[in-house]
């Protein structure tokens, strides 16, 4: 019913599961699985205190947001006391994409503009708005699929990019780029509305933006009066470790006109917000036409996001992921010492990127030897994913509840795949 579009993990011998806890996952032998992809199951699988919190509230009420609720208002509350203060009115939706897309709406609305700057090998999410500002996806149809009001931009990579890291200021060199593109498109006759990024590039390579880019970016942007689109879906919520929200990473100087979030939300549940200025908010109303969503807001829906807050203050799990993240980005880089197979290590708290290369000096994608390393992991009972426009870079980003011991067992076992991987013309 379901193939051949919709892929699963490991497709060559994909795996079926019935349960999770914590950080594992449970097939139907009762075989545990460590979970060192799921960025959706932020505090944790079927965490007690979510689960409860949604079903006391399901048992209660649920309905749209028409009507007043408590709940609804109390989120709004604690979600915008966590960005800064400019910040400060959402709408509930129900996924990453939607809120993308609405984003999209709303930048449009404000600016009375219609082009969009993304990042090359950017993914944005999976409804049609979104594919076309999406390279990451538009890509794999032909360069031709691009349409005329969307912009690429080159990802802000220090160590693929152009712009690397013996460069002297590569956040001013790639936001330049920006500026030349948006110069480019106003001598063609087109205006910008938004330049959109994810905070931290996920499937284009879990790229780690220099800090200062979003600034100088910004500066670009709204000097040509556009607004800046902070994607935060996959890498929001204390994932980062240092702050509650990636985008946090480029300095207090720095605060996006929207910011979209998603996945670790509702861990699990499907609920997302866009959040944005009072400014373009009331420019969004000025159009005349009403925004309603039936599921965003509801009561069950906010409860569940009401309890994942209060799970990650209270197991302090922005501290662990600040923790645990170090830990593994330190073990990580003791085996690039011992492995000439990985070419760079790069990440923040519990998002960190294992660059495979064959050739360190060409910094030649490993591909093959990525894959290899994936399936043999799954072999041992540990799910990773590989990702990146070459799927050469090892993907970190598990529930938040990834502990140390949990970090040395998923490097330890890389370890011995590398140290097994002598001849590579076996792969």
């Amino acid at each position: 019913h379901f193939r051949p579009s919709c892929k699963v993990f490991f497709g060559k011998d994909p795996i079926k599961i019935i349960r999770a806890k914590g950080q594992y996952m449970f097939n139907e032998k009762g075989e545990r699985y460590l979970d060192c992809i799921n960025n959706v199951a932020h505090v944790g699988h079927s965490h007690p205190y979510v689960v409860n919190a949604a079903v006391k509230q399901m048992e209660m009420l649920n309905t749209n947001s028409r009507f007043l609720h408590d709940n609804l208002v109390q989120y709004a509350q604690r979600l915008t006391a966590t960005l800064p203060e400019q910040l400060s009115v959402c709408y509930f939706v129900n996924s990453g994409s939607e809120a993308n897309d609405l984003a999209l709406r709303l930048a449009r609305q404000h600016t009375g503009n219609e082009d969009i700057i993304t990042l090359n090998h950017a993914y944005h999410g999976h409804v049609s708005s979104l594919i076309d500002i999406s390279p990451y996806k538009f890509l794999q149809l032909d360069k031709s699929a691009k349409k005329d009001f969307v912009h690429v931009a080159s990802a802000p990579d220090i160590y693929r990019g152009q712009f690397r890291e013996d460069h002297p200021d590569p956040a001013t060199a790639y936001a330049d780029e920006v500026k030349d593109i948006m110069q480019e498109a106003h001598k063609n006759g087109r205006k910008i509305a938004a330049f959109i990024a994810e905070s931290l590039q996920s499937c284009g390579g879990q790229i780690i933006p220099p800090a200062g880019y979003f600034q100088k970016v910004a500066q670009h942007v709204r000097k040509a009066g556009g607004v800046f689109i902070a994607d935060e879906v996959q890498v929001g919520f204390g994932r980062v470790g240092k702050h509650f929200w990636a985008f946090q990473l480029q300095g207090e100087d720095f605060t996006p006109d929207i910011v979209t979030m998603g996945k670790p939300i509702g861990n699990g549940h499907p609920l997302s917000c866009v959040v944005t200025t009072k400014e373009i908010a009331e420019s969004f109303m000025s159009s005349g036409m009403e925004y309603f969503n039936t599921f965003g807001g509801n009561p069950v829906s906010c409860a569940i996001g009401n309890a994942v807050l209060d799970v990650i203050e209270k197991q302090d799990l922005q501290g662990n992921a600040d923790k645990v993240g170090n830990y593994l980005i330190k073990l990580l880089n003791e085996q690039k010492e011992k492995h000439p197979l990985i070419g760079d290590i790069r990440g923040v708290g519990l998002f960190v990127g294992v660059d495979m290369v064959t050739d360190r000096v060409k910094r030649t994608p490993a591909t093959a030897e990525a894959q290899h390393v994936i399936y043999k992991l799954k072999e041992q009972n540990i799910l990773l994913s590989a990702d990146g426009p070459h799927r050469n870079i090892l993907k970190f980003k598990p529930p938040m509840c990834f502990s140390e011991e949990d970090a040395k067992f998923a490097v330890d076992n890389i370890d011995e795949i590398l140290t097994g991987m002598l001849d590579i013309s076996d792969l």
